[in-house]
């Protein structure tokens, strides 16, 4: 048996979060809350708390779905941040915000906005997917395994 594309694709994206947010991690917080601040959509009191929540959820985010670790729960809250990106990135754009770069894994890689809509659009369908199919998408997870179904 053979490892199975949605376990790959459910790696991916986990791996995507896990970048995003160890990147911001890392890094001054500072760095990410100026990126928060290009977007112009909040108060100051919450870009500060974004940008001191926002990594150490998409790292989270992205070692639960690498271990496979409350699925059901992790693809949704997953679907719910490519929703908020989409959003965030699609809005700047529509406005002409002056942003090179979208900031999503901080100085790491930088991508246009466009780029990263685009991108952003297809982690959303690959989310989508793999909740429409979870046992499939299941496969080798810590759920799997601690409920006997190994």
């Amino acid at each position: 048996m053979g490892i199975d594309f949605l376990l790959i694709l459910r790696a991916l994206i986990g791996a995507i979060f896990i970048v995003s947010g160890l990147e911001k991690l890392l890094g001054p917080y500072q760095n990410f809350l100026y990126v928060v601040q290009g977007y112009e959509l909040f108060g100051s009191f919450l870009e500060g708390a974004i940008a001191r929540t926002m990594p150490w959820i998409e790292f989270l985010l992205g070692v639960f779905l690498l271990l496979g670790i409350w699925m059901k729960w992790v693809l949704r809250a997953a679907l719910m941040m490519a929703l908020a990106f989409l959003f965030i990135v699609g809005q700047a754009i529509v406005r002409g915000l002056p942003i090179t770069s979208c900031g999503c894994f901080g100085d790491f890689i930088t991508v246009p906005l466009y780029v990263i809509f685009l991108f952003d659009s297809l982690m959303l369908f690959v989310i989508n997917f793999l909740m429409r199919q979870p046992t499939r998408a299941g496969v080798f997870s810590l759920d799997r395994y601690f409920a006997g179904d190994k």
